[in-house]
């Protein structure tokens, strides 16, 4: 296609605005072909009038920037109108990846616990693999305890106490297999003979010694004495810390039940849904909602007067001296592998609650090491003090290993206990035993 332009060149007319007039309509009924020759007719001219017109009348400071926009303005507005378009679906996909970005974070966090929990198992089989301790079976809440040790050496413990604990389930359901054999054994071979069976005692079935229980259980719930544990203590302990905590309670509760005149047990401070609440779920199953205590998210002191609340802790500094019928005892449900000093006592100023602390320096001789018991000990202690009030037979229940013996014995065996215990152990001398047994017994005889 030949493009044939005509224009005038003088001084009083401006040629080049027809010009880039006609290069304008040029543009916008031409073909890619018909373009490109348009362009290279542009320079020409630009070239050629342009400057020399310019230079004259001395508007080269304003001319390009009018004829630019007059010659290239239709390609400014096609230009506008894609860049529209593209915003506009550029808005829209950013609206669509934010709320797939929404989506995505609500579920972002179940994947990354997946994924933990699928590399802990796949440690497992690489020490299974290796020929380490490690359990045939372990359940989700067991690999979030694996995963919460702190160091190798304390994961490979747990791995190794589930697997001896696995054996011990393997052990005990062979040897009930083997009882249930023997006993059908047995019947066979009665049921041949057809001999009649001759017992001169009644048999006492356990169901019938179960509602016994039961029945002294819920007399105490209307008569007995409170007897109250604090199960505020969750955020202070471990996973495996409170499923300890909870078998604990759970030894109590049968102690309790089995005992002549049972506490009414109050669960307080106890949250739904809480690792506490789950674990007796685990425990008791079905019968957790027939137990006969009382379980509530309230504090004691809201029940309970406060005069009349004592709370037993080991850092107290008053020792308790005789057991009290008319008061209220409130056991910190807490199970502490660091011993951590001071929290059920702080606990207690905090609520301005009286403490007390078991007579243990005073009736036993302490070997060194911390004086906490567990939460079944204590039970046993307190339902001793309250059928006989005799501390000798409630301190029975203390282990062994915490102590030497108690304090009645005459002077000269315990002076040999002590000198054997710390020589063997401590690796003391004669004269430093003698001053340590100087200062701690001195006060005690003057006492007497």
């Amino acid at each position: 296609m030949n493009i044939c332009v005509f224009f005038m060149t003088s001084d009083k007319f401006f040629p080049l605005l027809s010009c880039a007039f006609f290069c304008r309509e040029l543009f916008e009924h031409s073909t890619c072909s018909s373009m490109q020759a348009a362009n290279m007719l542009l320079k020409k001219i630009v070239r050629c009038s342009a400057f020399s017109f310019s230079i004259q009348h001395g508007m080269k400071q304003n001319l390009f920037p009018l004829s630019r926009t007059l010659i290239l303005s239709p390609c400014l507005k096609e230009d506008n109108s894609r860049s529209s378009s593209e915003k506009v679906d550029l808005d829209a996909w950013k609206e669509v990846m934010k709320s797939g970005l929404q989506e995505v974070s609500e579920t972002v966090s179940e994947p990354k616990e997946l994924s933990t929990l699928a590399a802990a198992r796949e440690t497992l089989e690489l020490w299974r693999l290796v020929g380490r301790p490690v359990p045939e079976k372990i359940s989700e809440e067991q690999l979030k305890a694996f995963m919460e040790c702190p160091s190798k050496s304390a994961k490979k413990k747990y791995l190794r106490y589930l697997h001896l604990k696995e054996l011990h389930k393997k052990n005990n359901k062979r040897k009930m297999d083997e009882k249930r054999e023997r006993r059908l054994e047995t019947q066979e071979r009665a049921s041949e003979t057809e001999e009649p069976k001759k017992n001169p005692f009644v048999c006492l079935w356990g169901s019938s010694m179960d509602k016994t229980y039961n029945w002294r259980v819920a007399q105490s719930m209307i008569f007995g004495q409170p007897l109250v544990f604090d199960m505020s203590y969750e955020k202070y302990m471990s996973v495996r810390e409170v499923a300890n905590a909870v078998r604990q309670i759970v030894f109590s509760e049968g102690c309790n039940r089995r005992s002549v005149d049972p506490f009414h047990i109050h669960f307080c401070n106890f949250k739904d849904d809480s690792l506490y609440h789950k674990e007796f779920i685990k425990h008791y199953r079905g019968a957790w909602d027939k137990l006969l205590i009382t379980v509530t998210d309230q504090c004691y002191t809201d029940i309970f007067p406060k005069d009349k609340l004592i709370y037993l802790t080991a850092d107290s500094p008053k020792v308790m001296k005789t057991f009290d019928h008319d008061k209220i005892y409130i056991v910190g449900s807490m199970v502490d592998k660091s011993i951590k000093t001071g929290v059920s006592l702080a606990q207690a100023k905090r609520l301005g609650l009286e403490t007390a602390a078991l007579p243990l320096e005073k009736y036993l001789l302490w070997n060194c090491g911390a004086k906490n018991l567990t939460l079944d000990q204590m039970m046993h202690i307190l339902l001793t003090l309250k059928d006989t009030g005799d501390w000798k037979k409630a301190l029975e229940f203390v282990p062994k290993r915490k102590y030497c013996g108690f304090v009645n014995k005459p002077m000269h065996e315990l002076k040999k206990t002590l000198d054997l215990i710390n020589i063997l152990k401590l690796g003391k001398r004669p004269e430093e035993l003698q001053k340590r047994f100087a200062n701690s017994y001195s006060k005690r005889l003057t006492q007497k």
